[in-house]
């Protein structure tokens, strides 16, 4: 059991690293989008699409180097006690709290399967059955099928109007990466207390 469990940290750590090490570069876009924004108002006629653009990239950048920063140990932790305990107990308290985290991103995995939906046009309580049909209609019609599997899209209520559905995917996406990384931190916890490992995260 626990060489499965190490195979699956592995695999979704080389996942989530590779993920991660490209989104960061996504700064790098933002900060281009921004750029030709203040250029265009302060030479030419303001574009209505740098502000929207800016959160697209805003999103894709935290939501999918969310996973790659659980794996880094970089998010931010309100330490009282923590960092005086030893790594047995770390490890404990690790597994256990964990467990809050893969609720909460189940919660929010499931609101953005169904927001997502709603921007593809779908107003009932069953996003996955949704889901579930319009792959059906892709795979034995084509994208012609699938897309009378849709309703109306979903369209910001700006002046650009872009379609919603690729952020929400993205967001989709992110939270599903997250969530199995917090899989494989329990994992790694598991394998901690079991092996009587005694070395810091990060340590050769």
């Amino acid at each position: 059991m626990l060489g499965i469990m190490r195979g699956y940290v592995r695999a979704v750590e080389a996942m989530n690293r590779a993920i991660g090490r490209c989104a960061m570069y996504l700064v790098f876009v933002l900060m281009g989008v921004l750029l030709w924004s203040s250029a265009s108002k302060t030479f030419f006629d303001p574009s209505l699409w740098t502000l929207e653009t800016a959160q697209f990239v805003m999103v894709a950048y935290y939501i999918l180097g969310g996973p790659y920063s659980i794996q880094l140990g970089s998010n931010v932790r309100m330490d009282l006690f923590y960092g005086d305990w030893s790594l047995r107990t770390k490890a404990w308290v690790d597994s256990f709290s964990v467990l809050f985290l893969m609720f909460y991103l189940g919660v929010l995995f499931y609101g953005a399967v169904s927001s997502t939906a709603y921007s593809l046009g779908y107003f009932g309580m069953e996003p996955f059955a949704f889901f579930g049909e319009l792959l059906w209609a892709f795979v034995t019609g084509g994208p012609d099928a699938a897309a009378e599997t849709m309703g109306y899209l979903e369209r910001s209520s700006t002046a650009w109007r872009p379609l919603i559905w690729p952020v929400k995917v993205t967001l989709c996406l992110g939270v599903l990466l997250m969530l199995l990384q917090a899989l494989a931190e329990l994992f790694k916890d598991i394998d901690r207390l079991a092996s009587g490992e005694t070395t810091q995260r990060g340590e050769a």
